[in-house]
């Protein structure tokens, strides 16, 4: 299952890497991608998306789904 995240605040690539970082350690991510031009966060997997935008908003950043 794939699952796309809007993703607010990120500023630079190292902001990605902190995000792709917290969402990978979510049970059930197989892969996550962040790209903050988009604003976006891509996630596959069975990983509940509450528990994704949580995850994102742990790190510092606005989130939903």
């Amino acid at each position: 299952m794939s699952t796309t995240i809007t993703v607010e605040g990120m500023s630079c690539g190292h902001w990605e890497q902190t995000v792709e970082e917290a969402l990978q350690e979510i049970s059930g991510v197989t892969d996550a991608t962040v790209d903050r031009e988009r604003g976006q966060a891509s996630v596959e997997g069975e990983a509940d998306v509450t528990a994704l935008v949580e995850a994102i908003e742990d790190a510092g950043y606005t989130a939903h789904a």
